[in-house]
């Protein structure tokens, strides 16, 4: 089973995808987007392209816990994706996702530049590995 992991930003979705049998993520794309419309159409033919059966969404959760903006963005964003496609959806915790994407590009030597192109991407497959690991 493919699934396709998601990290939401305000003008950035970072994507990753597992292997068929669900067990491996690996980064995928960025997609720059200004209108949500024409990001879910791109999504939607990723999703078809890729053979996509299962969708993972980070949930940006405070520190604290506390829900904020990016949770209301997030939660439109997921609304709106299950509007167009009737595929499951799960939200998992992306807290430090991005820290530990860059603490693991830095590990690797990756410059500041490069880092900067792919972070999102990395923490997207985080993300899903994330999921990937608790339902497994």
């Amino acid at each position: 089973m493919k699934h396709l992991g998601m990290d939401l930003g305000t003008k950035t979705l970072g994507l990753a995808t597992s292997d068929k049998l669900g067990i491996i993520a690996s980064p995928y794309k960025l997609i720059r987007y200004n209108d949500l419309n024409l990001l879910i159409e791109e999504l939607l033919a990723i999703i078809i392209k890729e053979k996509i059966e299962v969708l993972v969404l980070g949930y940006p959760k405070n520190m604290d816990n506390s829900l904020g903006f990016a949770v209301q963005r997030t939660m439109e964003f997921k609304e709106l994706l299950q509007s167009k496609c009737n595929l499951p959806l799960h939200l998992i915790d992306e807290r430090l996702s991005t820290v530990e994407a860059e603490n693991m590009l830095i590990d690797a030597n990756v410059s500041r530049k490069k880092r900067k192109k792919i972070i999102d991407e990395v923490s997207a497959s985080i993300i899903l590995d994330t999921y990937l690991r608790k339902v497994g």
